[in-house]
C-alpha cells in the first residue's frame, strides 16, 4: 500500500480511538471536568503526563533542532528535560496538597487578592495561547504532507477532533486520551529510530548507534559527519558554542526552559488529577521514565536524519533527486533554487553556491513560497536589489524547515511505508496530547478562576460546565487561527511559551510556596513585570526588527531574565507592603508538611478543590 493508504488507515484508527474513549470517559460535573475526579492510578497519570508534555515540539522538531544545530540543539533536551525534574521535586508535591484546580487558583489564594488570581488568568491564557500556536502548526505540516491536503485543512481537521474529546470528557477523557496518545507516539519515535540505527550501523539501540561505526565504512557516524560538514562549509556537528549559539545563549535558553517547564499550568493541573501526594510523586516517577525513551533517542535520530539528508543531496542533479524530497517539496518546506549547472549545492557558512536549499516563508513583500525552479535572475540580483539568495540567509531560511526533518527522516532513510504512516500519526498523537491539555487550561483559568471564582460565585455545576465547554469552542478557533499563522517554527514558538511561563509563574509558585513573607502587592508586580518584559522583547525580535539588546541574549532565551526580574521586582518590593495574615501563614506551613507527619497546625487542606 502507499504511503497515503497507510497515513489514512493509521491516522483513521488512532483518531477512532481517540473519540471512543472521549465519549467512554464524559463527565457530568466539574471535578471530572477539571480534575478527572482525583482519581487517575499513578503509572496511567505518568503516562498522560508524558503524552501532554511531549507535545509537536519534542517529537516533531526537537530531534530536527539537534539535527540542524547539532550541540548546541541540545540545549532543548536538557531545558525540557531538567526543568520536569525541577517541577517533580520543588513543585508538585506541594501544588497537589494545596489541591486546588489550576495555577491561578493557586496564587489567587496563597496571596488572597482577586486581583492577583485575574493577572495569574492573563498570564496562563497567553502563555497556553503561545503553547498551542506550536501544536496546530505541527498538525497542519503532517496533514499537508502526508494526506497531501492544504495546511489550513489539516489545522481544521485537527481542531475538530480536540475539540470532540476535550468538551465531551474534560479532564477525564483529556487523560485518557493522552494515555492511548502516548503509546502510539512512543511506538512511531522508537520503530523508526531502531531501523534506521540496524541500517546504518547494524545496531538495534539507537543510543548506542550513535556512537558506532558505519556499515562499510570503518568510520565513526559522528566523525563522518564532522568531516562532511568540514566539507560542505558547515560548524562542526559536535562542536560547542558556535555561531550565534555562544556560552550566554545556551545558558539562558536553558534556564529558561527548565524554569518554563516549572511553570507551565497544563503540565502542573495534572498532578491535582491523582488522589494524594504520594500519588502524585509516583505519577512523576512514571513520567519522567516514559518521556525518557524519546528524549535519550532524539539525538540518535538527530545525527542519523542529518548523515542521510547530507548524503543523500549534496552534488545531486535534478534528476537524481530522491522521491521524498519531491514529496515534500509540494508542501513549501523545502526548496531547490535552480540557477543553471542543474547540481544541488547545501552549503553552510557564508557561501553562496549556485543552487541551494531553503524552505518557504513570507518575507515582507517577498513571497518565497512556491519558488522552484530556473528563478536566476531574483536569485543573482539581476532585476535589481540584493542577490536573492542572501535575502533567504539573512530571514534564516536555508535549509530544510526543521519542523520536517523527522517525519521526513523514514522517507529519507527507504523504510517501509507503513512505518512512514506510523510517524504520521504519532506526530498527530504528540500535538494533538498537548493542545488538548492546553485548551482545558484555558476553559478552567476563564470558567472557573474567572467566572466561578470572582464572576459568579454561586454559579451552579451545570452553569459552570456550559461555560467551560463553551469557552473550549471558542479557543479552539482561536487555536486554528494560530496553527495558520504561526509566530514561526515549532519549537521556536513553544520555546517563547516556555519563557512567558519562567517569567511569570515560576517565580511566585516559589515564593509562594517556600516564603510566608511575600505579600499580595509585591506578587502582582512581580508577575507583571516579569511578563511585559518578556513578551515585549518576544514580539520586538519576531515582528519589529529589534536586535537582541540585552546583553546578545535571543528571544528564545530572554524568560531566564524575565524570571530574574520578576524574583527581584517580588522580592525587593516585599519589604514595603505587610505580610500575609497568620491564616495564610499557617496555610503555607500546613502544605509544606510532610505528607504522614503529625499536623502541627489546625488546618484541613484535605480538599480545597471545593
Amino acid at each position: 500500500m502507499s504511503v497515503q493508504v497507510w497515513t489514512f488507515l493509521f491516522v483513521g484508527i488512532t483518531f477512532t480511538l481517540y473519540l471512543v474513549i472521549a465519549w467512554r470517559s464524559r463527565v457530568s460535573d466539574t471535578k471530572g471536568f477539571y480534575v478527572a475526579d482525583q482519581g487517575i492510578p499513578a503509572i496511567a497519570n505518568g503516562m498522560a503526563t508524558a503524552a501532554d508534555w511531549m507535545s509537536a515540539a519534542s517529537f516533531i522538531s526537537m530531534a530536527g533542532l539537534i539535527s540542524t544545530l547539532g550541540y548546541a540543539g541540545g540545549m532543548y533536551l536538557m531545558g525540557w528535560t531538567g526543568g520536569y525534574v525541577l517541577l517533580a521535586l520543588l513543585l508538585a508535591p506541594y501544588l497537589r496538597k494545596f489541591g486546588h484546580y489550576t495555577v491561578p487558583d493557586f496564587i489567587g489564594d496563597r496571596f488572597r487578592s482577586n486581583a492577583v488570581r485575574i493577572v495569574a488568568v492573563i498570564c496562563a491564557i497567553f502563555v497556553s495561547f503561545t503553547y498551542v500556536a506550536g501544536q496546530m502548526r505541527g498538525v497542519g505540516i503532517v496533514f499537508s504532507r502526508f494526506l497531501e491536503v492544504d495546511v489550513n485543512v489539516g489545522v481544521y481537521v485537527g481542531v475538530a477532533i480536540v475539540f470532540v474529546y476535550a468538551t465531551l470528557g474534560g479532564m477525564k477523557g483529556i487523560t485518557w486520551t493522552q494515555v492511548a496518545q502516548y503509546w502510539v507516539l512512543i511506538t512511531a519515535f522508537l520503530t523508526p529510530a531502531i531501523a534506521i540505527s540496524l541500517n546504518l550501523t547494524g545496531n538495534p539501540i539507537p543510543q548506542l548507534g550513535l556512537g558506532s561505526q558505519l556499515l562499510g565504512e570503518g568510520t565513526a557516524l559522528l566523525e563522518k559527519l564532522n568531516q562532511i560538514h568540514a566539507d560542505l562549509g558547515f560548524a562542526s556537528y559536535t562542536e560547542p558554542f558556535v555561531g550565534g549559539w555562544n556560552k550566554l545563549n545556551v545558558f539562558c535558553v536553558t534556564l529558561a526552559l527548565m524554569a518554563g517547564t516549572a511553570g507551565l499550568p497544563h503540565v502542573i493541573v495534572r498532578f491535582y488529577t491523582v488522589k494524594n501526594v504520594a500519588a502524585a510523586r509516583w505519577s512523576a516517577f512514571w513520567a519522567l521514565l516514559f518521556i525518557a525513551f524519546l528524549y535519550l533517542t532524539a539525538p540518535a535520530i538527530g545525527a542519523f536524519a542529518r548523515y542521510t539528508m547530507l548524503d543523500g543531496l549534496h552534488g545531486k542533479t535534478e534528476a537524481e533527486l530522491p522521491e521524498w524530497f519531491r514529496s515534500w517539496e509540494k508542501t513549501g518546506l523545502i526548496l531547490w533554487m535552480d540557477d543553471g549547472d542543474g547540481r544541488l549545492s547545501y552549503t553552510g557558512g557564508d557561501r553562496i553556491e549556485e543552487n541551494e536549499l531553503f524552505r518557504s516563508g513570507n518575507l515582507g513583500t517577498i513571497q518565497v513560497a512556491g519558488i522552484r525552479q530556473n528563478h536566476a535572475k531574483w536569485l543573482s540580483g539581476e532585476e535589481g536589489g540584493e542577490d536573492g539568495r542572501v535575502v533567504l540567509r539573512q530571514a534564516g531560511l536555508v535549509g530544510p524547515d526543521r519542523d520536517i526533518i523527522v517525519l521526513a527522516t523514514p522517507e529519507m532513510a527507504g523504510l517501509a511505508n507503513w512505518i512512514i504512516a506510523l510517524v504520521a500519526a504519532g506526530g498527530l498523537a504528540a500535538a494533538l496530547s498537548t493542545a488538548s491539555g492546553l485548551l482545558l487550561v484555558i476553559s478552567s483559568s476563564v470558567a472557573h478562576d474567572l467566572y466561578y471564582r470572582i464572576i459568579n460565585p454561586k454559579a451552579t455545576e451545570s452553569q459552570r460546565l456550559l461555560v467551560g465547554r463553551s469557552v473550549i469552542g471558542l479557543a479552539v478557533i482561536v487555536a486554528g487561527v494560530l496553527g495558520i499563522y504561526p509566530p514561526g517554527f515549532v519549537s521556536q514558538v513553544v520555546a517563547f511559551a516556555f519563557g512567558l511561563a519562567a517569567s511569570s509563574f515560576f517565580p511566585i509558585i516559589v515564593l509562594g510556596i517556600f516564603s510566608k513573607r511575600v505579600g499580595t502587592m509585591p506578587a502582582m508586580f512581580g508577575m507583571i513585570a516579569g511578563i511585559v518584559f518578556t513578551a515585549t522583547y518576544i514580539l520586538g525580535s519576531v515582528y519589529g526588527g529589534w536586535t537582541n539588546w540585552a546583553f546578545g541574549i535571543g528571544p528564545q532565551g530572554i524568560g531566564a531574565v524575565g524570571m530574574v526580574i520578576n524574583f527581584a521586582v517580588t522580592i525587593g518590593l516585599t519589604p514595603f507592603f505587610p505580610a500575609p495574615d497568620k491564616s495564610v501563614q499557617d496555610l503555607i506551613m500546613a502544605i509544606r508538611e510532610p505528607e504522614g507527619a503529625p499536623p502541627a497546625l489546625d488546618i484541613d487542606i484535605s480538599d480545597r478543590a471545593e
